[in-house]
């Protein structure tokens, strides 16, 4: 049972295991184990991004493709149901319109950026790409009428999603039982879902000829493999699991803008976070997302405490201080891709391996 849910695609590491074991047991546990409204954020956030990340595993990692306007899918999916809550009022209709009609934009555009421009060299490819998602960016920002411009859309969710809802007055374990618990566990599950079905994609007949392009495209089309045509099935793939996390992000936020889904920065969050887990691997879409946003939220509150720690050196409080946050979240990122080339997942299977 446990072969067909994962898709006979193990660990293979028992540190890998319990590593993604803890983090299954965490995320779902964490509204009761961690109360407050950070934690809560935070967790969602990784939800999301194991989504988002581990969809452009499947382009990157297993296929070879480097793009730079996965986020433009992304964008595409927050956008769907910002606009059509906006325009149809709150409930489950206007989700599921804004939904299907994301899909299909990105469908359409993954479908025409793959037939026009996956015929030429990669560098050329991903300059193409970066130049759509800029193009797209742009549009957002300048159509303020039905975007919202710059100052993005805030609308209301369905009332059962949304935190005045309480299906209890009574709190659970110091949680409150109300929609936004009901959202998040709703995040919980899409994630789930989405992550083993790539697993599945990955690890089929289908998924095999893919990792058979990224090592070699040549060899690949020389045994009768029409390669444009699976490396645009890649691509339109991915762009529809890119395409839901944006609608998850949307229904958690409430809102959407061009700086929350479209930027140049969240793209390099996710080839960050592709390297950081590993690449080709899914597992550490799920690894990376975890370690990068929890790093990303709470160090400034540790480096908080050992400024204040080191108040007797001046010079050492000045180096820890809060507002160097981003330095040593870089260093430790350099020093993450230095001692873990093949990402977090690698390295751990490559351990068992010469154990």
């Amino acid at each position: 049972m446990l072969a067909r849910i994962l898709s006979a695609d193990f660990p293979r590491s028992r540190l890998l295991a319990v590593l993604l074991f803890a983090m299954l047991v965490a995320l779902a546990l964490v509204p009761f184990a961690f109360p407050g409204v950070k934690a809560l954020n935070v967790a969602a956030k990784i939800l999301v991004f194991v989504v988002l990340v581990a969809s452009y595993d499947l382009l990157l990692g297993y296929t070879g493709i480097v793009s730079f306007a996965h986020t433009m899918f992304f964008g595409i999916g927050a956008y769907g149901i910002a606009i059509a809550s906006t325009r149809m009022g709150p409930g489950w209709p206007a989700v599921g319109a804004g939904l299907a009609a994301a899909l299909l934009l990105s469908f359409v555009l993954a479908l025409a950026i793959g037939l026009f421009s996956l015929r030429v060299r990669a560098i050329f490819f991903s300059m193409i790409t970066l130049a759509v998602a800029a193009a797209f960016q742009t549009l957002a920002s300048q159509l303020s009428e039905i975007t919202g411009g710059e100052d993005g859309l805030s609308f209301k969710v369905p009332e059962v999603l949304s935190p005045s809802f309480e299906w209890s007055e009574t709190p659970f374990l110091g949680a409150s039982l109300d929609g936004r618990l009901l959202a998040y566990y709703l995040l919980f599950a899409v994630a789930l879902i989405s992550l083993l079905a790539m697993l599945r994609i990955v690890n089929s007949p289908f998924g095999r000829v893919l990792q058979a392009i990224r090592e070699n495209e040549f060899r690949a089309e020389a045994i009768g493999y029409r390669v444009v045509v699976y490396r645009t099935t890649s691509s339109i793939l991915s762009a529809l699991f890119a395409t839901l996390a944006g609608a998850m992000l949307a229904l958690w936020l409430r809102y959407n803008g061009p700086d929350t889904s479209l930027s140049f920065e969240l793209m390099l969050d996710v080839l960050l976070i592709v390297v950081i887990g590993g690449m080709g691997t899914m597992y550490g879409a799920a690894v990376g997302s975890g370690i990068f946003l929890v790093a990303q939220s709470y160090l400034q509150d540790l480096l908080r405490l050992a400024s204040e720690g080191a108040a007797g050196w001046p010079w050492l409080a000045a180096l820890l201080s809060p507002d160097r946050w981003l330095l040593w979240l870089g260093l430790l990122f350099v020093l993450s891709v230095y001692y873990f080339p093949a990402g977090v997942v690698g390295r751990l299977r490559a351990l068992r391996s010469n154990a």
